[in-house]
């Protein structure tokens, strides 16, 4: 009786055992078949572009009252699958598991203000930057200020804990040496910090540019205008790839170009962020990132 118990026992290990390899040899395909296969000729023949974006994002991806699917990367991608002669075909992911959807081939892309970190360069492609989401100071419309100069003597008001402050005082240089008493007003929320700029207590508010844009073009019926505040650190937004697929990036890129040069990308930022750019990087930022596999 002990040996059948002990034989039993070493089949269970073995057969755990088998398990565990042939899952992690499904996750080597996966990456193997991620990096090293170019899946345009399937997306064109598909006629579809299989974007992953969490649909909760505002204001890159989410949904309306009605259940209607809206955003800046929303109108961006159809722009983009259009001149590609593809249509648009949004997922709705587990954003956790983005990565993972993107190589074993549920979409194609991943494109929801994503940013292009070092981590995720290692294991991803990227194409060009299409947004710098760092800073803006935010001023009301009917006021003088242009620029960070005319901020000289007045009164500034920050979220507290916010990227934003982590930036005014980090690189006091850029604001905080102009502003009244070299100091910012802190908030609990921007809400609070846009209260008080529109009553005329403080001059200007330091927030995050996507928020900030949104918030100032459709929440407060443009009474803003935003001064983009360049000076400071920005992520790099873009579009996550896998790096086997050399054709889909190029042709991503190349669409995104022919949209800066129409006007089309000015256009999205200006009615989604409310900020006057037409932005692209070099096409060739991520390019040893991208062939890195």
């Amino acid at each position: 009786m002990k040996k059948k118990i002990i034989n039993f026992g070493l089949v269970l290990i073995l057969l755990l055992s088998l398990i565990v390899f042939a899952s992690g040899f499904k996750i080597q395909n996966e990456n193997y078949r991620a990096n090293h296969t170019d899946t345009w000729e399937r997306i064109k023949k598909r006629g579809t572009l299989l974007i992953g974006v969490d649909d909760t994002f505002v204001p890159m991806d989410f949904r309306k009252k009605n259940g209607q699917l809206v955003g800046y990367d929303v109108d961006l991608s159809r722009a983009v699958a259009k001149v590609l002669g593809l249509k648009a075909d949004f997922q709705s992911i587990d954003w956790s598991m983005k990565e993972t959807e993107l190589k074993n081939g549920t979409i194609d892309c991943i494109w929801n203000g994503y940013t292009a970190t070092p981590a995720r360069q290692k294991r991803i492609a990227f194409s060009r930057v299409y947004e710098l989401s760092g800073q803006s100071l935010v001023v009301r419309k009917d006021s003088k200020i242009k620029n960070f100069a005319d901020m000289k003597g007045k009164t500034l008001g920050i979220q507290e804990s916010s990227t934003a402050q982590t930036d005014f005082d980090k690189y006091p240089q850029v604001l905080k040496k102009l502003v009244k008493r070299q100091k910012s007003i802190l908030y609990q929320d921007n809400s609070s910090a846009f209260m008080d700029l529109q009553a005329g207590r403080t001059q200007g508010v330091l927030a995050g540019t996507v928020y900030a844009g949104y918030y100032a073009t459709h929440i407060a019926n443009n009474n803003y205008k935003l001064i983009s505040a360049s000076a400071y650190p920005a992520d790099r937004v873009a579009i996550g790839m896998r790096k086997g697929d050399r054709t889909l990036i190029n042709k991503i890129n190349y669409a995104l170009g022919v949209l800066q040069k129409d006007g089309t990308l000015r256009r999205i930022n200006k009615k989604w962020l409310g900020i006057n750019s037409n932005y692209l990087g070099p096409v060739a930022e991520f390019q040893k990132s991208n062939n890195n596999r």
